[in-house]
């Protein structure tokens, strides 16, 4: 039985959890409170991330605590997180201000593409351990184009043609995100037949390569992904990550167990706009009495309660699920789907609760309710979480 103390550092609903992640999730609850917190209160309502001057220390700070290259296996340097804990941890550190795209404001370093850790021993020394020792920014993910990216092995039209030592690459890729300010990036290219899932390779391309250019896409909410353009842009053979033809495969492994993740952080993001609504309830009088007197207003708390404790059980189901080795294929879509979902309609009603001050950049609200939205649709959408489920029930 955990202690009291153990017991309040846990999100409702997570009596399961073993000790060492209650432990972590302390660990990074205190953190937040005590340097990420304080620390935005520094920044524009809509900073997309801390300065470096103010992120560096963050940063020192949290690798001292071992908050470092979570993600990362740790034959490779980093971490070496179970999913379980990477679900843990993402879903305390997006509780801030910018947690939807930068959990704890960016203080726990960089993780590579895990497309890289099928690299050669020289493209992960070369490309991936800088980041991971801290000593380069993100890298991007390219897969996405305009013809769809829910379903990518035959959406992908950006085709490479080998000629001798390298691969000349052409097509557009969008809503790829990091690619403004990242050195390097793996993009996803047919080198075979359109529509085949075996004519997709995966090549590692340099900010720098004549015929690529990056363009931010303004979207609704404040950290813009770009849009990469490439053109007669030579890549060496060198750079292709795995054999030809097997990039969807590589990448598969990634995109399921993205969903996972991408789940968690907008869970944590509605568990803190629901204390928060509890708590200006409880404070807010109206027509004679507290808004937390008012039926209307309980249910609509109770509801959120409820759909958050579902949502992160079926979070958490999934991690354990993939932490055991399982097919979590259709875990990953229930998880995405029902996280991202619950959280936004969890939101909504908080941004009700609290009136105009809901929709006042006086309070994070605002914000979070447009970079919710806009995780409804990352990691592919709402509408294809729900296809994948009913394949899987219909197979």
């Amino acid at each position: 039985m955990p202690t009291t103390d153990e017991a309040d550092a846990l999100p409702t609903g997570a009596w399961e959890l073993p000790e060492e992640f209650r432990l972590l999730v302390q660990t990074v609850r205190q953190f937040m409170e005590s340097e990420v917190r304080p620390l935005e209160d520094a920044l524009d309502h809509d900073a997309a991330g801390p300065p470096p001057g103010l992120l560096a220390p963050l940063q020192e700070k949290a690798r001292a605590l071992g908050l470092w290259a979570l993600q990362t296996p740790a034959e490779y340097g980093g971490a070496g997180l179970s999913m379980l804990g990477q679900v843990v941890v993402a879903e305390e550190a997006a509780k801030c201000r910018m947690g939807a795209f930068f959990p704890a404001a960016g203080a726990f370093g960089g993780n590579p593409p895990s497309v890289m850790y099928q690299a050669t021993p020289e493209q992960f020394e070369r490309y991936a351990r800088p980041i991971i020792e801290g000593k380069a920014g993100k890298a991007y993910t390219a897969i996405s184009e305009s013809s769809g990216g829910s379903d990518p092995a035959r959406a992908i039209r950006c085709r490479a043609e080998r000629q001798g030592d390298h691969y000349v690459l052409n097509g557009t890729k969008l809503w790829t995100s990091h690619a403004a300010t990242a050195d390097w990036g793996v993009i996803y290219a047919r080198t075979g037949e359109q529509g085949q899932r075996d004519a997709i390779s995966c090549f590692i391309v340099e900010r720098d390569t004549p015929g690529l250019s990056i363009v931010p896409i303004g979207v609704m909410n404040s950290f813009s992904p770009s849009q990469l353009h490439l053109e007669n842009a030579r890549v060496p053979v060198a750079n292709r990550v795995g054999e030809e033809g097997a990039g969807f495969q590589l990448a598969s492994d990634f995109l399921v167990r993205g969903r996972i993740l991408y789940a968690a952080g907008p869970i944590g993001i509605a568990q803190l706009a629901l204390e928060m609504a509890v708590d200006w309830a409880k404070e807010r009088e109206v027509f004679g009495s507290r808004l937390a007197d008012k039926q209307g207003i309980q249910w609509m708390l109770a509801d959120s309660e409820i759909e958050l404790r579902a949502a992160r059980l079926l979070t958490y189901q999934a991690a354990w699920n993939a932490d055991l080795g399982r097919d979590v294929r259709v875990d990953a879509s229930v998880a995405k789907l029902y996280g991202t979902e619950t959280a936004f309609r969890v939101l909504d009603r908080c941004v009700q609760i609290f009136g105009a001050l809901g929709l006042s950049q006086e309070m994070p609200l605002e914000r979070w309710f447009r970079d919710l939205r806009v995780k409804r649709l990352g990691e592919g959408a709402t509408e294809v979480q729900r296809m994948v489920v009913a394949r899987d029930l219909l197979r």
